[in-house]
């Protein structure tokens, strides 16, 4: 018998973000594929009942969760330290660096193996976007993975080579991917709860947590453009850090307030629902290291613009249209007139909804799953 631990506390975290989305579906695939004899078990901070009761309740066939006794912040000190690791004995699968990488004898104890992964290489090539306090954190922990970790995840191959320029892993790095939940459905009476969020006829689409490398005040600076479509725009996602502002970036802009339609956090179903009645997604990021979104568009044929991000490309592949980032001050004006093209093109749109369907069946939450059980049985 043998049992997998996976860090889960991101999904339990104050903003799960894009991290806790990958750490829930991923943990929820591990438990539906793993082998025979093996279990799948959770590590989280100190929770309160309830937290963990709904832990439960969105990983249905966990075998066990354990519960440190600091909490996220504090144990994400300690760790950074080395300090409280003892949980992390036999086969422990972090999805992200928050994790408690420590020193370990693979020879007298083979059985004791711990696999990280770093989602993008954001703090070294974008550390302006983050807090001080995160790059610090993130480069120490991949510092102390460098030394320890026996497997190193990360979602794209783009992530792989920028990530060799500033940590040098070996051959301990593995790409593994996410995908479209299987949750993302639109809801059956969807025209009533399209009305309900009051939902444009048309609209350009951007998604994700507000923060400062999401790139929304230059979509909205493209969109109060004269020579970009008159089309209101719809932003899905919760709060995240940086007093990313979007009313006062559309008045700055002048971008009429009532074009503007802020969601915050949206259920699964809504998320869906608000996708796919799109006329065009826009993900105008600075840096990622998969873009979970823009594989959601292309799953429900929503034609999608981003910038020139190698793993959004990497991702998209030829299913998307490709704005350059260069030159931040004329941002707007290109996206202005990739919104412009795709929106006066019907034949553009059908082809990117066409491309975008087939693109997006190259991701399977399942495939990722059985690769990390692939990837243990390896170490």
């Amino acid at each position: 018998m043998a049992t997998l631990r996976v860090i889960v506390d991101q999904i339990v975290a104050p903003v799960p973000g894009g991290i806790g989305r990958y750490t829930e579906e991923l943990t929820r695939e591990l438990i539906q594929t793993a082998p025979t004899d093996c279990f799948v078990e959770g590590i989280v901070s100190a929770q309160s009942p309830e937290s963990l009761a709904g832990l439960k309740q969105k990983l249905p066939g966990l075998a066990d969760i354990h519960k440190t006794t600091l909490g996220r912040r504090e144990l994400s000190a300690a760790w950074q330290h080395g300090l409280l690791t003892g949980i992390s004995t036999g086969m422990v699968h972090a999805p992200s660096l928050f994790a408690p990488v420590t020193k370990h004898d693979r020879l007298h104890q083979p059985g004791d193996q711990i696999a990280v992964t770093i989602h993008d290489v954001v703090p070294w090539t974008h550390p302006e976007t983050l807090t001080p306090h995160g790059v610090a954190w993130h480069k120490a922990m991949a510092k102390r993975a460098r030394k320890y970790a026996d497997a190193v995840v990360v979602p794209t191959h783009a992530v792989a080579q920028e990530l060799a320029r500033y940590v040098n892993f070996g051959d301990r790095v593995r790409v593994i991917g996410g995908a479209v939940s299987s949750r993302l459905v639109v809801p059956a009476d969807a025209d009533a709860r399209a009305d309900e969020l009051g939902l444009p006829s048309s609209y350009v689409l951007a998604v994700g947590t507000l923060e400062p490398r999401k790139g929304l005040p230059a979509l909205i600076q493209a969109l109060a453009r004269t020579d970009a479509p008159d089309l209101p725009l719809v932003i899905a996602g919760p709060t995240g850090w940086g007093d990313v502002d979007v009313v006062t970036a559309a008045a700055e802009a002048g971008l009429d307030a009532s074009r503007v339609h802020v969601l915050g956090f949206v259920s699964d179903e809504d998320l869906a629902l608000v996708i796919s009645r799109a006329t065009v997604f826009v993900y105008p990021s600075m840096a990622e290291g998969f873009g979970l979104p823009v594989v959601e568009a292309l799953h429900f044929g929503t034609p999608v613009i981003h910038t020139d991000v190698p793993a959004l490309m990497e991702v998209a592949d030829d299913a998307s249209v490709v704005v350059p980032r260069d030159d931040p001050e004329g941002l707007p004006e290109r996206l202005a007139a990739a919104i412009a093209q795709v929106v006066n093109h019907p034949e553009l749109q059908e082809r990117l909804r066409i491309t975008g369907l087939d693109r997006a069946r190259a991701f399977s939450w399942r495939d990722s799953a059985e690769k990390v059980w692939q990837l243990h049985a390896d170490i």
